[in-house]
């Protein structure tokens, strides 16, 4: 990530590397410790190229780094804050469909009468 961009581009920078389903869920995978890219591949099930592809921009955004032991490679979070950043991402989902099953309700409601 560029450091001579204004914070607030950077932080859209690090958002938009969040955005793809396989990049969310191999942060998932990898909060429970590094893990190998084969095993990586048997639990998203993706094409290997696509898993590659998507490792790739996470390790530009600098939310993964990557060991080589052998022929095999490894990949862990890079700080514990990926871990709390998608914890708090949880946090907010959960609040946003909180909020809209009591809109809900009280729509429900409202038009009964």
């Amino acid at each position: 990530m560029k450091t001579n961009v204004p914070l607030y581009q950077a932080k859209a920078e690090l958002f938009r590397s969040l955005g793809h389903p396989v990049r969310i869920r191999v942060l998932e995978i990898l909060q429970e410790g590094p893990t190998p890219v084969r095993d990586l591949l048997a639990e998203i099930e993706v094409e290997a190229s696509n898993l590659s592809q998507q490792l790739a921009v996470l390790r530009r955004a600098g939310l993964v780094t990557s060991s080589r032991e052998g022929s095999t490679v490894h990949y862990r979070l890079s700080s514990p804050e990926v871990a709390d950043l998608l914890y708090a991402g949880r946090r907010l989902l959960a609040s946003v469909w909180t909020d809209t099953e009591g809109m809900l309700a009280e729509l429900r409601q409202t038009s009964a009468s």
